[in-house]
């Protein structure tokens, strides 16, 4: 064999390899190559819109967390208002409660000296009566006398 013959076969063979392939064998080689090449720049371009996406939510989380706290915050001064208004009502109330009762108070117990003055007057005059009847040695008549017992119980 002729080493020449043999090297220039396999030249042959091999440029026909080469064709081969570069025909029927390297477009889709390279289409699946250039496809998996987009799916990896979709991806990475996906990775950035989540990561923008997450940084946006994290803004609105912290603005969201920032509004319900002044929010609570308006709430409980609210409810610290209200509170002092209540306070304030209710001890206006109680005073006025208070004021009331002392003013029935004073008004039952001028009652009960008015009534403990009469009572005093009828006893003082009953026993002005009988001191009478017992210096006398005899009987008054108290309806003979009433003008006269008026006059001595106005004057107690």
């Amino acid at each position: 064999m002729n080493i020449n013959a043999t090297l220039l076969g396999q030249t042959i063979m091999f440029a026909m390899l080469v064709w081969f392939c570069m025909r029927f064998i390297w477009p889709p080689v390279i289409r699946a190559l250039e496809a998996r090449k987009q799916r990896i720049a979709d991806g990475l371009a996906a990775a950035d819109r989540g990561k923008l996406d997450l940084e946006l939510a994290a803004k609105r989380a912290a603005d969201l967390l920032r509004e319900a706290k002044e929010k609570a915050a308006e709430i409980i001064a609210q409810g610290d208002r209200l509170k002092t208004e209540m306070l304030d009502q209710a001890k206006a109330q109680s005073r006025d409660e208070a004021e009331r009762i002392m003013v029935a108070a004073r008004a039952e117990v001028e009652q009960e000296v008015s009534r403990a003055r009469e009572v005093l007057r009828n006893q003082v005059a009953d026993l002005a009566v009988a001191g009478a009847t017992k210096i006398l040695q005899r009987e008054v008549d108290a309806k003979a006398h009433a003008e006269l017992l008026s006059a001595l119980k106005q004057e107690l």
